[in-house]
């Protein structure tokens, strides 16, 4: 194994971004948190443990080089982090934010300039790839700027946090990303690494926490998005052992939904004026700002709104109002956290037009959201743990909300919270401790791919005229197929044409986890997901001529950092062709 100083782990979050790491040279072997320089003010550096995942894109002679500079780099010309969420709140069209929404967004092509998204001609627009990279760029930098050359982010093991219910395609978009800026890392889910961070925090406490039987939700509510998975304890030879049940899927639910809910209040109790798209996203920042401010210290029970005026007016013509701590808990409570039934899942019909944008869930409710996950998920056990993570349970009374539903839903068995995770910092420390695990210095959680996937086969049978062809799905990589371990697709000789293009359509399912590889399944809409197609081109080399249908069998892989690989064998193993992902779908 190549030698490194550091285990690094970063949380690339919708919100905020977070290093963590251990120093293998330190006897204590302590988790610690980077302080991130980055730009707070025009030309005012100063390090946070978190950094803003928002790049602002100046306008020509807006900001001079002087106001954008970093010790690192002088010529910036953009900016990363604090500043630039706080800049783009008065210019809104050229802030981009929600990069790693988008960038898991099958409706787009990925890697073109698309963000900010709908902003004017005027703008210079980069893509969700990019904007990924320019934010571990940034990491990568303040990293190297605060440390020796040998000790650079780029020799260290880098552990890189993702949704669980990233697909194939989103979780390859992001290890491309860190690529781009010269990071070669590994990806973990981000509530296994909070669980992770909890078993950091109790060190060899935790088996007085669990026993045998106990079945552990994860509840992980961030800026943008709401993730879910189940963790269970079981006995195996005598000891106990955590595994990884079932992740939820990808839902666009979270705090920033909140506070736009927040803004709509609010502006009915502003003087009966129409706000342009400019004070509108104003409103909204301050209405985050009003919120955090009361929910982060229960001594106030109201916080100042004040949107700024434009141009000529901008002192004279602000709009000033107050958010309340009851306004806050009615309409938030009400709306994203109610009182509701395990069996109601609300209405997930969607219109059937729908601007082009993020795939935004259409129902609100986080407590529905978890009542649909546990039913198709834990029908045999309904959990008797949680465990919170993610920046909207700051709030102590959406924590209680929660229990208090969950409790309600509980048969026999009381609810436990676990407790003791940093709501912010978690899932990077969690990273770091899986990384530990991985060397044996921790216990790892067995968990394996998240999903099964599936190529698209169309079925043998006579072609009818207004009658499409029945669709099969074949398992190329079943849920639960571990890192690092590959295997050759039984059954599964197709025969390719040489010379074409050749594409296999790519599901995923998060429900279907005992289906095998090689086994085939009738296509159905509400049990498989569309990933994306595996595309290429297979050229005729030696005696093989163009038109030629080659029979071969699929293999599949799971590499070590968390990607998948498909592949195309000849019978005779004298040829191969990798299936790459078409991630410029939209």
């Amino acid at each position: 194994m190549e030698k490194h100083r550091y285990i690094v782990g970063i949380d690339l979050g919708t919100t905020n971004s977070v290093i963590s790491y251990i120093d293998l040279e330190n006897e204590e072997q302590k988790i610690e948190t980077f302080s991130i320089p980055q730009l707070v003010k025009a030309g005012k550096v100063e390090s946070r443990n978190t950094l803003p995942s928002f790049i602002y894109l100046p306008g020509e002679h807006e900001l001079s080089p002087k106001n954008l500079a970093l010790p690192w780099n002088k010529k910036k010309d953009y900016c990363v982090g604090e500043f630039a969420r706080v800049q783009g709140g008065q210019v809104s069209n050229r802030l981009v934010s929600s990069a790693k929404s988008w960038l898991c967004h099958r409706g787009v092509d990925r890697t073109s300039n698309i963000l900010p998204f709908q902003a004017t001609e005027d703008v210079s627009k980069i893509s969700p790839l990019e904007a990924s990279s320019r934010y571990l760029l940034h990491l990568k930098e303040a990293w190297n700027h605060e440390r020796e050359a040998e000790n650079a982010l780029e020799k260290q093991s880098i552990y890189l946090t993702v949704p669980a219910s990233f697909d194939a395609v989103a979780r390859e978009l992001t290890v491309q990303a860190a690529k781009n800026v010269g990071l070669e890392v590994t990806l973990l889910e981000e509530p296994l690494a909070a669980f992770y961070a909890w078993l950091y925090q109790y060190q060899e406490q935790w088996r007085q926490e669990l026993e045998v039987g106990d079945l552990i939700l994860v509840v992980d509510v961030g800026g943008g998005t709401s993730d879910f998975s189940l963790i269970s304890a079981r006995e195996e030879e005598g000891n106990l052992i955590l595994e990884r049940e079932a992740v939820g899927d990808h839902i666009l639910l979270g705090g920033d939904n909140m506070d736009i809910t927040l803004a709509h209040i609010v502006s009915q109790k502003l003087p009966k004026q129409k706000l342009d798209a400019w004070q509108s996203v104003s409103l909204w920042h301050s209405c985050r700002e009003a919120k955090e401010k009361i929910l982060e210290d229960e001594s106030i029970d109201s916080a100042p709104v004040v949107i700024l005026g434009r141009g000529s007016r901008l002192i004279g013509g602000s709009l000033k109002t107050k958010l309340t701590r009851q306004e806050i808990e009615d309409t938030l409570l009400g709306g994203f956290f109610p009182q509701v039934e395990s069996n109601d899942f609300g209405d997930t019909k969607r219109v059937g037009f729908s601007q082009v944008n993020l795939p935004y869930a259409n129902e609100p409710a986080i407590t529905r959201q978890i009542a649909r996950f546990l039913n198709t998920h834990s029908k045999a056990a309904s959990p008797n743990k949680v465990l919170f993570n993610g920046g909207v349970f700051k709030a102590k009374v959406f924590r209680e909300q929660i229990f208090s539903v969950m409790q309600s839903w509980q048969k026999k068995k009381e609810l436990q919270v676990l407790t003791g995770n940093d709501l912010d910092l978690s899932v990077a420390q969690g990273a770091v401790y899986y990384g530990q695990a991985k060397r044996g210095k921790g216990i790892r959680i067995r968990g394996g791919t998240a999903h099964s996937y599936y190529l698209g086969i169309e079925s043998s049978r006579p072609a009818i005229p207004g009658i499409p062809i029945p669709m099969k799905a074949m398992c190329v990589v079943p849920g639960g197929m571990e890192e690092g371990s590959q295997a050759d697709i039984p059954e599964s000789q197709l025969a390719l044409t040489v010379g074409e293009p050749v594409i296999f359509p790519f599901y995923s399912s998060s429900k279907r986890k005992d289906d095998e590889i090689g086994s085939m399944s009738d296509y159905e809409e509400n049990s498989f997901n569309e990933v994306a197609s595996l595309e290429t081109t297979l050229k005729a080399e030696g005696e093989i001529k163009e038109g030629d249908n080659i029979p071969v069998k699929l293999h599949s892989k799971v590499t070590e950092v968390g990607t998948l690989e498909i592949s195309c064998q000849s019978l005779d193993k004298k040829h191969q062709w990798n299936l790459e992902f078409n991630i410029r779908k939209g």
